[in-house]
């Protein structure tokens, strides 16, 4: 596939598995989305392909963020997901990344050291 979109959270936030999937799908989400807008052809071709999505994880706020400027300075499409606070999480705690979807080896170079979410 030449496509791909990765998802990255954070382990130590300790998410109950339902907030964890709620995190990932605003990434999934919202990353798509701004793909859609910026590159259509892009977008049309992950969909064809499958929509191959990845997720990741790293061990903390400071982790996220470096791989969030990391993404962002290498011109890739990434959003950053922060809570509302209205269950688990304080509010405004950064809980997830979306990149792409992009090229996979460009979002490899930057995700590709990254374990599997477990």
């Amino acid at each position: 596939m030449r496509y791909k979109q990765v998802i990255v959270v954070r382990k130590d936030l300790n998410m109950s598995c339902g907030k964890l999937a709620v995190q990932v799908a605003h990434a999934s989400l919202e990353a798509a989305e701004s793909v859609r807008s910026k590159y259509p052809d892009i977008y049309m071709e992950w969909r064809n392909e499958g929509a191959k999505k990845v997720v990741l994880q790293v061990e903390n706020e400071e982790k996220l963020m470096k791989i969030y400027r990391e993404a962002s300075e290498r011109g890739l499409v990434a959003v950053l997901i922060r809570d509302a606070g209205l269950t688990e999480l304080e509010p405004g705690t950064a809980t997830a990344v979306g990149i792409g979807p992009q090229e996979s080896e460009r979002v490899d170079e930057i995700t590709g050291r990254l374990p599997l979410l477990r």
